[in-house]
């Protein structure tokens, strides 16, 4: 399965894995995408750019070792698109 995954910059990057990383629908050929998903990641810093937006840093090392298609993973993102792990 291929995610998109948009910075806080708009810089858009490709991750290429399974679907049970980003999803626990059971996804085929034939399911309408796009579709929402998650990835399992690590905060590594919060803060507020200079317009005020409060901005994320995050890391997909781990728990699973997912990278961009471009080897990153490392992500800044709005902090709206991070949630706590209930688990």
């Amino acid at each position: 399965m291929e995610c998109e995954l948009v910075d806080a910059a708009g810089q858009h990057h490709i991750i290429r894995d399974k679907v049970p990383i980003f999803t626990t629908e059971d996804l085929d050929a034939d399911s309408k995408y796009p579709r929402p998903g998650s990835i399992l990641c690590e905060v590594m810093a919060r803060y507020k750019d200079e317009n005020g937006s409060e901005l994320v840093r995050v890391s997909t090392e781990k728990p699973y070792y997912i990278e961009s298609t471009k080897g990153l993973f490392e992500f800044t993102v709005p902090a709206i698109l991070v949630t706590l792990n209930p688990d």
